[in-house]
């Protein structure tokens, strides 16, 4: 018996759900919460229909909805609940009543902090897929979490950080890469393309607002014990990606160099590289050049909805708004074409010589949506969650404290991205073009 808490009803959220469904020999117990409790019952009607499952049984109680899904080989118990990931006390209320051994956050990451405080007062454990982010600030590092670590520990609860691709995967295949290929690491650069055509004059792959805040701040990376800060994609290069080919790379700044840098020190370069298109970045151009990029609240007249042709000044913030008349990301896989190509490019020493090591994964955008209803970037994301959820699960990674994906044993998680969806590749001692 396993007893899971999911937060969250978007794109990745709907691709773990999928993926939970698929493996109830480790799963038994779910529950899906979001703050609009509608989506996570249409996740489940999706997610039964899509799969073929019957829906066995479904009840109402105290304002949730029970299901029980025809899944093999076990049935799977699925509750949908109402909370607002802001509010410490409607968590510890849910984890409380739920009782989970495990709490997924797939929210926004605005909300780590609230959820771990709720985890610690309940006595769950923790997994999160991207690190904290102050709402007023478009700035991201993992102190805030790190800081939890002892707290953890006193209470003997475990908390898995950055457990999606990017981070996550990024972080398990250079621990995979340290354990079996190498002797020290000395270069690492995270590589990430998609090569997809979603058929959209402009749309972002996930949430815009934690999309453009990310893309717009300064780029950062790691050389010789040293952190350099860039302007916004202002380095960038052509790379060959796997069957795609060459894609011009932009450098930004990524949570995982934080703690890959922290926790194999011999790195002396760690970079994180990202492919965008040129109209892409058009668009984003503009969006940046008429404020809409802005993220502090502005003040304007609108017209009241009572018809009396009165108005009132009220307060936005650009960023969500532009949010609000952008294209869905959870609607943009029927039509998405093409893949995704993310990996790990690294040298280093291998029995006193140096040798490089590129592992990646290709993901086919229309594979994707049609397991699940979901483009290739929910999907690369949402299955690693799940492996990481079946990791602690299975007690293969479980600890007390607050953990970097990579501070545990890769090899059982490999497997798994292999039988999952996510099969990887490597190449030894290829030309790595950085």
């Amino acid at each position: 018996m396993s007893r899971i808490l999911m937060i969250g009803a978007g794109g990745v959220a709907t691709v773990a759900a999928f993926k939970i469904a698929q493996n109830t020999d480790v799963f038994t117990e779910f529950m899906i919460a979001s703050r609009r409790k509608e989506k996570c019952d249409k996740l489940v009607e999706d997610l039964a229909t899509r799969s073929g499952l019957n829906i066995e049984n479904k009840q109402e109680k105290d304002g949730q909805t029970h299901y029980v899904l025809e899944t093999k080989p076990a049935p799977l118990n699925v509750t949908t609940a109402q909370v607002d990931a802001d509010d410490v006390e409607q968590l510890k209320t849910l984890f409380n009543g739920f009782k989970p051994e495990l709490v997924i956050n797939l929210a926004l990451p605005y909300q780590d902090l609230t959820i771990m405080d709720a985890c610690l007062a309940c006595g769950c454990n923790y997994l999160d897929t991207a690190n904290y982010e102050p709402k007023d600030e478009a700035h991201f590092e993992y102190s805030w979490q790190w800081a939890y670590k002892e707290l953890f520990e006193q209470a003997g609860l475990c908390a898995i950080l950055g457990c999606g691709f990017d981070p996550g995967v990024s972080g398990i295949y250079t621990a995979y890469a340290a354990k079996h290929h190498f002797d020290e690491i000395t270069q690492l650069d995270i590589v990430d393309c998609n090569a997809g055509n979603h058929h959209k004059a402009f749309a972002t792959n996930f949430n815009p607002e934690i999309n453009i805040r990310e893309i717009t701040q300064k780029g950062l990376y790691y050389k010789d014990g040293e952190w350099i800060e860039t302007e916004p994609l202002s380095i960038h290069k052509p790379l060959n990606y796997p069957n795609i080919g060459p894609r011009e790379s932009y450098l930004m700044h990524h949570e995982e160099l934080e703690s890959l840098v922290k926790n194999y020190p011999t790195i002396k370069t760690a970079r994180f590289w990202m492919t965008f298109g040129q109209q892409y970045l058009t668009y984003l151009d503009v969006i940046e050049n008429l404020g809409m990029s802005r993220i502090d609240e502005i003040e304007y007249e609108a017209p009241l909805a009572d018809g009396t042709g009165k108005t009132a000044r009220v307060k936005i913030v650009p960023l969500q708004f532009l949010k609000a008349v952008l294209p869905n990301p959870q609607d943009l896989g029927e039509n998405y074409d093409g893949e995704t190509s993310i990996g790990c490019r690294i040298k280093g020493m291998k029995d006193g010589k140096e040798r490089t090591y590129y592992v990646y994964n290709n993901c086919s955008h229309q594979a994707a949506y049609n397991e699940t209803g979901m483009q290739g970037v929910s999907y690369t994301t949402g299955v690693p969650a799940m492996i990481g959820a079946m990791m602690f699960v299975k007690g293969i990674w479980r600890k007390p404290g607050v953990w970097n994906v990579e501070e545990f044993d890769p090899d059982p998680f490999m497997e798994q991205l292999n039988k999952q969806g996510l099969p990887w590749n490597e190449v030894f001692d290829g030309d790595l073009e950085l």
